[in-house]
């Protein structure tokens, strides 16, 4: 005794002992396939611990002791060994021991999908009665059969009378140890054999059902534990059991009511049972969209990460089940207790539980969603605490989303949109044309916006392959830049698309900014350099918004014969020879030939009593790539612009007339005194109206055209796309419309305006019919005076006393007219001033700063301030009170 606790201690002796009894034992276990399950489970958990140097060390001596004879009964003895010493004997046994289950807590690991299992099963107590008389081994089972899963039991005693043989080396080996090692094994396990109050072991007594154990002789049927693990690995497929079967009134597995088990177990079945309710509701998701092809890429994507994670889950079923096979074939006919038990399952379910919840509830989540917003589904579920569920998640989200990614490069890179199933946040309407490709062609799809990319983002990416295809369809460019190539390049070996989701704000940003910088840049440099588009943008300010002054003006010089004619009888080519004409006389001859050519007359549509000034219109064609930011709305608003624009010349054009009038025809009309009080009423009203329309000239010209065109010229200067472009000369005509009081808002204003335009009208009409009336009568006095001063020289009397009588009653007639002429003009006055003031309260009144200021220099000496009680009101006050309307 002295000599042998020298060499071993008590535990080290019970486990030596039990190592020399199975090699003693002449019970061929099946090892082949354990040994390569041990061996690979060993390299697999050196790898996940990032041990890659230790794993291949470990492949090299297992290949050099698989080239020995024995192999497999070595293998098979140290994993035993290794998994049940408690203390490290080596440094590869401390792997071995990591790497396979040491407690019940160990999750085994899985394969392959296991076969259907068959249903005719027998009783392991049956099993046991048979093999019971036959049995030519020892009582303990193979160590082999728990080289997989739980831990290794504890050796029990031999059922009372059977008799130990160990021929071969074990017998060889009792003999060399003999008694030396008997009490060891006395001393350090007193209790090896455990049996129930009939003589029977715990092993023996679990498979016997528990009516016959305890002379129960009820009616209800009793089921072993080992038939419920039975049943419940059926189960965990999906599959009823003989006693577990679907409820689907409660749409849940449950246990026969007709068979008798304690609460423990059956609540524990019922947890168990929870794993097939699961795994149905996954693989029924699965079989239905993996058949229906308008599921897209995305669903596809979705069901095949499901069928992946239930390829796991189908693993861990098949080591179960090749666990439960063997303990059947080679375990229980020794009468060993199973390692297969119901709480040891539910341990080793535990972890793919709450995998397969995790899907059922992505399940759930993503039902009726396809494409982008599948996408957000699964996202939605990564945002948890839970680093195992985020990781899951983030694994399925990798997969799911690698479809989107691959729309997205192959859109921004390519220009390509292959989306047959409508799975992308791009949108593409075929039926649209080549000349609205850029506004309706692409557009986003809100809903399939993933929620892992940002709107701004989305934005970028839709412009990106726009302005791709704007590039090949419209401006017929298929060459892209060389730093597009490089981009695009670079992108290929894209990585996994999980590594998108650890770095969404630096690395995929930073693609999508490099593919929309080089992409726009691009595009404005040909809009630029080979279509000329600032060039265009500066030729609509010129003409259509009259800029070019000399131009203009002796274009209306030109056309002021023409347009004085009904508009009727105006023709296009004569007004087109015209403009020509106009052109080659200013400096607009010096401009691009391609921009003179476009450049043209237009005739608005005629109504009864109008004149060429009324439907006269310059027009500006555009086509090509220019049509884009010139679009047929903007030319509307264009034109809109140039017709009240070129009214508001005419009526400076008039007044000039007016006043050339006046200074003609002061000195002639002297003579005739009785008209001084009709034209220094005639002159008043012209330098009101002159005023007037000066300030409004200002306005329009320097206030409205002058700052929105430096404004829109300098976001034309740093806009990073065409979209910029649009968006800037969208604002600018939509400022100018608001300010020339072209708006729907301001329609009151217009109405205003235009009324006086007519009273400037009505001026010119009243004093080019008085000054005909009085320079055809200072004619006739001039006639008369010559006829009397000729007869005179010849002798006779001057004027006879007819003739004098008749030039009486004429200059009667006309001194006669002469009230009705400043009646006419008073008239005329009393108008144009009752709508002036009329219109400077309504600038007063408006929201807009600049249209207030326009009427305080309207009326900067307070003269119809002085006639309107309204206009009394401080400046600081209408502006308070147009802020509260």
């Amino acid at each position: 005794k002295q000599e042998c606790s020298f060499f071993l201690s008590a535990d080290a002796a019970q486990q030596f002992q039990y190592a020399v009894r199975v090699i003693g034992s002449n019970f061929a276990p099946t090892v082949e396939r354990d040994e390569f399950l041990v061996a690979e489970k060993i390299k697999k958990e050196l790898v996940r611990q990032r041990r890659e140097a230790d794993a291949a060390l470990f492949s090299e001596l297992y290949r050099k002791l698989s080239s020995q004879v024995v192999n497999s009964e070595i293998f098979s003895f140290y994993s035993s060994l290794f998994k049940s010493f408690p203390f490290q004997v080596s440094s590869y046994a401390t792997l071995f021991a990591q790497a396979l289950p040491r407690d019940a807590h160990s999750t085994p690991y899985y394969y392959a999908r296991p076969q259907s299992l068959p249903l005719n099963y027998q009783d392991r107590s049956a099993q046991s009665a048979q093999s019971s008389g036959s049995m030519g081994s020892s009582g303990i089972s193979s160590i082999s059969l728990y080289a997989l899963n739980g831990p290794t039991p504890t050796p029990q005693s031999l059922l009372p009378g059977q008799s130990y043989q160990a021929p071969g080396v074990g017998d060889c080996l009792r003999q060399q140890l003999g008694s030396r090692l008997a009490w060891t094994l006395t001393a350090s396990q007193p209790s090896l054999q455990s049996t129930t109050s009939k003589g029977f072991s715990n092993a023996v007594s679990r498979g016997v059902p528990r009516s016959r154990r305890e002379g129960d002789t009820s009616g209800s049927v009793e089921i072993t534990e080992a038939n419920l693990v039975r049943d419940v690995l059926y189960v965990f497929q999906g599959i009823d059991g003989k006693t577990i079967k679907m409820c689907n009134s409660e749409n849940c597995y449950k246990v026969e009511g007709k068979v008798s088990l304690s609460k423990s177990l059956r609540d524990t079945t019922s947890r168990l049972a929870e794993l097939g309710w699961l795994h149905n509701k996954i693989r029924k998701y699965t079989d239905q969209r993996s058949l229906d092809r308008a599921f897209g890429l995305v669903g596809q994507s979705f069901c095949a990460a499901l069928h992946q994670e239930l390829k796991e889950y189908y693993r861990l079923l098949s080591v179960l089940h090749s666990q439960l096979q063997l303990e059947d074939d080679q375990g229980v006919n020794l009468g060993l207790e199973s390692s297969l038990t119901l709480r040891r399952l539910l341990v080793w379910t535990y972890d793919p539980k709450i995998r397969l919840k995790t899907l059922a509830a992505l399940v759930d989540h993503c039902q009726g969603r396809k494409g982008g917003e599948l996408a957000s589904a699964v996202h939605a579920y990564t945002k948890t605490g839970d680093p195992y569920m985020r990781s899951l998640v983030q694994h399925i989200l990798g997969l799911v989303s690698h479809p989107v990614l691959n729309f997205l490069y192959r859109w921004i890179y390519d220009g390509e949109l292959e989306d047959t199933y409508h799975e992308f946040f791009v949108a593409s309407d075929p039926t649209v044309k080549t000349d609205r490709l850029w506004h309706d062609k692409y557009t986003l799809r809100k809903s399939m916006i993933p929620s892992f990319i940002t709107m701004e983002q989305s934005k970028k990416v839709l412009l990106i392959g726009k302005s791709i295809n704007f590039l090949h369809q419209v401006c017929h460019d298929q060459t892209p830049s060389t730093k597009m190539i490089a981009v695009a390049k670079s992108t290929e070996s894209s990585k996994d698309a999980a590594d998108l989701f650890t770095d969404l704000e630096n690395a995929f940003q930073e693609k999508i900014d490099a593919a929309y910088f080089e992409t726009s840049k691009y595009l404005l440099d040909v809009l630029n350099k080979k279509y000329n588009l600032l060039e265009h943008m500066q030729a609509m300010r010129r003409y259509l918004l009259l800029g070019q002054g000399d131009f203009i003006r002796h274009l209306m010089d030109l056309l002021k014969p023409e347009l004085a004619r009904p508009a009727t009888t105006l023709y296009q080519h004569n007004l087109t020879g015209i403009l020509e004409t106009a052109v080659r006389a200013t400096n607009a001859q010096f401009d691009n030939p391609e921009i003179l050519k476009r450049l043209d007359v237009r005739l608005l549509e005629v109504s009864p009593g109008d004149t060429g000034w009324d439907v006269f219109s310059l027009d500006y064609h555009v086509d090509g790539p220019i049509a884009t930011v010139f679009t047929r709305e903007c030319m509307s608003h264009y034109l809109r612009v140039f017709n009240f624009l070129w009214r508001a010349k005419r009526m400076e054009y008039i007044l000039t007339d007016i006043w050339k009038g006046h200074m003609c025809n002061a000195k002639l009309l002297k003579s005739m005194p009785e008209l001084s009080g009709v034209l220094h009423q005639c002159h008043v009203l012209a330098s009101e109206m002159v005023h007037f329309i000066h300030q409004m000239q200002y306005y329009i010209t320097f206030e409205v055209l002058e700052c929105s065109w430096d404004e829109l010229w300098n976001k034309v200067q740093q806009a990073q796309d065409l979209d910029h472009i649009i968006a800037a000369h969208e604002v600018f005509l939509d400022t100018i419309i608001a300010r020339c009081l072209l708006d729907s808002d301001s329609r009151v204003l217009l109405n205003q305006l235009r009324a006086v335009f007519d009273q400037i009208i009505e001026l010119q009409n009243a004093q080019d019919t008085m000054y005909r009336a009085a320079l055809e009568e200072l004619q006739l006095r001039l006639q008369f005076e010559e006829r009397k001063k000729q007869r005179e020289l010849e002798g006779k009397w001057g004027v006879t006393a007819s003739e004098d009588e008749e030039e009486s009653r004429r200059m009667k007639e006309f001194q006669d007219s002469i009230p009705k002429m400043c009646s006419q003009l008073r008239i005329l006055t009393h108008f144009y001033q009752g709508i002036v003031q009329q219109f400077l309260v309504l600038l007063t009144t408006s929201s807009d700063e600049s249209l207030r200021f326009l009427s305080f220099r309207l009326d900067f000496n307070e003269h119809y301030k002085a006639r309107e009680p309204r206009l009394r009101v401080s400046l600081g006050t209408r502006g308070r009170r147009s802020s509260h309307m």
